[in-house]
């Protein structure tokens, strides 16, 4: 499907299937569309071109009140003058069902929210936690062929959105019901999906199951986008040097992963987008030829089982739209940092390592990757090269000599 706004293409040939009681994630930064499908799907928002269908009936002509579903907003979308109860059972009045049997329906799903106590007061007298357990309430209660959620969580704090999502996800596995869930949070995103939907700018990028998506990612938005601390990304040079190279800045690494040698044998003599997840770079023991790099701490966070320490190397970062685009939209990411780095031809690396690491600021230290985590991407395209292997795991590179 397709949306314009006067002249401004807001979704561009969206397509997407949601599976009988699965639940799909729509993520991406904000205004990039995500919102506006949803809408289109409950009918708040018209379609420009394409079609929308629900079960096996196109309803793109269809009121929102006839589709048979039920939204669930950002805002709760409560009536304060009513209670509990009244804004559980209010769309069942409107259908003018038996007043037992609306009862019988608002008990039990109360029950099931733990809000069977608060069922006589107002909205106004409840906390933000309970204000989103009546606005499921009354969507859940109707048992509609799909629920709608757009960033139900986003006014909460951290430990309730933690709670609440674990809350929502085990409610829509009981009800088997189908969901298709917006948010900016990616974190929020990858707990809750049966398959997460990365939009950028009204473009679908990638869908996915949550540990394919960061296994895989198709392309470096993706890749930059999805994580936690995010993917580090580096400009290398593919050189043939008694082997496949990758020329980092001033230092070189030896590619021994058969799968990676393979995909990048086609590209000697290019310069392309070299990714690393955080939790697969590593500190050597020692320098070791081409099998390290070499890093000076510029700081460490103790999170107590683990610690993240930033690394500075002699490498240029990859700035292109697609990270600009994620920087703007998530403080994991200074743009400012970006360009002052571009310039000194530095580039900052992330490392999860062990809580027991004992690493000091400005320490040297040498660092390594675990090869078949790495990830290529094309600088122009920003398209995936080769995506996580599948191969045997090859020695570690602080385990080779130049």
């Amino acid at each position: 499907m397709t949306k314009d706004f006067r002249g401004v293409r807001a979704i561009d040939d969206l397509t997407l299937e949601v599976d009988d009681g699965e639940f799909v994630v729509l993520v991406g930064p904000s205004g990039c569309g995500k919102t506006t499908a949803l809408r289109m799907t409950a009918g708040l928002e018209t379609v420009t071109v394409g079609e929308i269908t629900i079960g096996e009936r196109v309803v793109n002509d269809v009121p929102s009140s006839k589709r048979d579903i039920a939204m669930v907003f950002q805002n709760y979308a409560l009536y304060p003058h009513l209670t509990v109860f009244e804004n559980i059972a209010f769309g069942l009045q409107q259908r003018r069902m038996p007043r037992r049997e609306v009862k019988q329906r608002v008990v039990d799903i109360a029950r099931k929210l733990e809000l069977d106590q608060l069922l006589d007061r107002k909205p106004r007298a409840l906390s933000g936690g309970q204000r989103q357990r009546v606005a499921m309430g009354r969507a859940i209660v109707r048992r509609p062929a799909a629920f709608l959620m757009d960033e139900p969580l986003s006014n909460l704090d951290a430990k309730l959105r933690v709670q609440m999502r674990a809350e929502i996800r085990s409610l829509q596995r009981d009800l088997a019901t189908t969901a298709l869930y917006v948010t900016h949070d990616q974190i929020e995103a990858m707990t809750m999906g049966d398959r997460v939907a990365v939009i950028r700018r009204g473009v679908l990028q990638q869908v996915a199951r949550p540990n394919e998506l960061y296994r895989r990612p198709a392309n470096i938005f993706v890749a930059g986008f999805i994580g936690s601390p995010a993917m580090n990304l580096v400009e290398a040079e593919v050189v043939r040097d008694e082997g496949i190279v990758l020329r980092i800045g001033a230092d070189e690494l030896l590619v021994v992963d058969e799968s990676a040698k393979h995909a990048l044998s086609p590209h000697v003599g290019r310069r392309l987008a070299l990714g690393i997840r955080p939790e697969d770079v590593q500190v050597a023991g020692s320098f070791v030829g081409r099998a390290t790099l070499r890093g000076e701490v510029f700081d460490v966070e103790d999170l107590g089982a683990e610690v993240v320490v930033h690394l500075d190397v002699d490498a240029v970062p990859v700035v292109t739209d697609d990270i600009r685009e994620i920087a703007g939209d998530s403080d994991r990411v200074s743009l400012q940092m970006l360009s002052a780095e571009a310039r000194e031809r530095r580039t900052r690396v992330l490392a999860r390592l062990p809580g027991e690491t004992e690493l000091r600021v400005r320490d040297i230290v040498p660092i390594t990757f675990q090869q078949r985590a790495l990830h290529f991407f094309d600088l122009v395209t920003g398209a995936a090269i080769v995506r996580r292997a599948d191969a045997v795991a090859e020695p570690m590179l602080a385990d080779r000599t130049a």
